[in-house]
């Protein structure tokens, strides 16, 4: 880990999840009602509804307005949401959820356990990219009442838990929803939710605009009267926002990595990396399997051998990041697995194993060529592209970027698996099941899912620890067999973790509460401005 790092922010605190950046701004006793909130997301989403995309954008706006069964606090702990209570029976195969009184969705019908069956059973198992694996053993939902919604399972699914969030798992609307095509239902482009905010208009290309949910279950909220979601693209842009009061808050490192200590020094701005703890975002690098000389696992180990991860985190991430040896992030100790047995850098070793592969290098000292697909996300992914196409072409890789918007990108690469390298971002979420198992399960892939098994990686063994995992209620022995996961995932390498980013939200120092345990993700609905 390179040891250089801005002074002020605290930088092992940082990357150890460790708490805020600053101190959080004195406030008032008693929240100030009314307001707008401009706040940014990168980049435009596609659709706003984070049930059949776990794109990050859709993470960020459609829990304003859909709300899942619990909430998140800061220590990952499930806390009553549209759910009051839940019991989960001692044998694990069934949680009982006792729902919500007098919750109305925003076109004023009622929010009884049918939708909750219907989303789970019929959405979330069927379309959601993570829930096929999270609700895998998930048979059936019984609706006793209009107030109880019982999860029926055929083994034991820990990760269900971790997983019921309004960005994560989202309770739709069965009367909205039902004899539609989820996936072209207009609804997801002007979500029904029972949130503290209703769609008011997407403008595309431009903003969102959400206005307060006046009939909302949670009496008094939200205090804020609008939020305005804006589309700004360049960082520099959204920086000069920030300091010309047309923007209040942002997440993911919204500025140029440059500017972040000039923010902290700022006492009109608040700068933290506290209240994203269900966000781990890592910067992966995926290789097609498909292509012959990538097939090859001493091919794709020498390519990581040509990559100084150290020089990368300075010049890159300007010391905002950690550096990955594990799909697993060290912020999640209790399935990190520390000291893996992974190669150390070294181009003279990449180039001995590469001409052993059967790849020499030509007239035009390259072995062979690659694309590597990217998102437009950041100007730090580009850097990182441009960082990775520097290494390789030292042990004689020739590489193309190709750059695309996400839809395009997403597109390309999950539906028509038309591409060699692919740098994008995956989060582990709180649980490996839930947010790692989809890259790695040979059953995952589906073509056009996004942010799946789109690489074509299948290894009996490594299905088989996944699928052990998702079902083991032993604390000592779920984690045994995560490090066993790391372990083949290293080993195999169908996936190179790079990069564990500083996860930074700015927000101005007028804004309060808003950051709960899912962070930007957090439905806003206490956030409120001081005068």
């Amino acid at each position: 880990m390179a040891e250089t790092f801005s002074p002020s922010l605290g930088r092992r605190a940082l990357l150890a999840g460790a708490g805020a950046l600053a101190a959080w701004p004195a406030h008032a006793q008693t929240p100030a009602r009314g307001g707008t909130v401009v706040m940014t997301i990168i980049p435009e989403p596609s659709s706003m509804v984070s049930a059949f995309n776990t794109a990050a954008p859709l993470t960020v706006v459609s829990p304003k307005m859909v709300e899942g069964l619990v909430t998140y606090d800061a220590s990952l702990m499930p806390q009553p949401l549209l759910a009051t209570g839940w019991t989960v029976a001692p044998d694990g195969l069934s949680i009982a959820f006792t729902l919500r009184e007098g919750v109305q969705w925003h076109d004023g019908k009622p929010f009884t356990s049918a939708d909750v069956a219907f989303t789970l059973m019929e959405l979330i198992r069927k379309f959601h990219p993570r829930g096929r694996a999270t609700f895998a053993a998930l048979t059936a939902v019984d609706t006793p009442d209009a107030r109880t919604a019982i999860l029926r399972l055929s083994r034991p699914a820990p990760a269900i838990m971790s997983a019921l969030s309004g960005s994560e798992t989202p309770i739709l609307p069965k009367h909205v929803y039902e004899g539609s095509d989820p996936l072209t239902n207009p609804a997801n482009n002007a979500p029904i939710g029972t949130g503290p905010f209703r769609f008011g208009e997407w403008k595309r290309g431009n903003y969102i605009a959400l206005t307060r949910n006046e009939t909302y279950w949670q009496a008094g909220l939200p205090y804020l009267d609008r939020v305005v979601i804006k589309t700004f693209n360049d960082a520099t842009a959204r920086s000069a926002a920030f300091e010309a009061g047309e923007l209040q808050l942002a997440s993911t490192t919204p500025v140029p990595l440059a500017d972040i200590d000039r923010f902290q020094r700022n006492k009109a701005f608040t700068v933290t990396d506290k209240g994203d703890e269900l966000n781990n975002s890592m910067d992966l690098l995926a290789f097609n399997l498909r292509r012959p000389n990538l097939a090859k696992p001493e091919v794709r180990q020498a390519l990581r051998q040509a990559i100084n991860f150290d020089v990368m985190m300075r010049t890159v991430w300007y010391g905002l990041a950690m550096k990955l040896d594990s799909p697993v992030p060290p912020v999640l100790p209790q399935f990190h697995a520390p000291n893996l047995p992974v190669p150390p850098f070294s181009p003279a070793q990449a180039n001995a194993a590469l001409d052993k592969a059967g790849f020499p290098r030509g007239a035009d000292n390259m072995r062979f060529r690659l694309t590597l697909d990217l998102p437009t996300i950041s100007d730090v992914y580009q850097r990182e592209a441009e960082f990775l196409r520097q290494s390789l072409r030292q042990v004689g890789v020739d590489v193309e970027i190709r750059i695309s918007d996400v839809p395009s990108f997403i597109r390309r690469v999950f539906a028509q698996y038309d591409f060699d390298l692919t740098l994008f971002p995956g989060s582990a979420t709180n649980d490996p099941t839930m947010g790692l198992q989809r890259f790695y399960w040979s059953k995952a892939a589906a073509p056009g899912a996004p942010f799946v098994n789109a690489w074509g990686y299948a290894n009996p063994e490594m299905d088989q620890v996944l699928e052990a995992a998702a079902v083991e209620v032993d604390t000592a022995k779920r984690r045994a067999l995560f490090i066993r996961f790391q372990e083949i995932a290293m080993l195999d390498l169908p996936i190179l973790p790079l990069a564990l980013p500083a996860n930074i939200t700015i927000a101005t120092a007028k804004l309060h509460d808003f950051m709960g345990g899912e962070g930007i993700r957090d439905s806003l609905a206490r956030a409120w401005m001081q005068g």
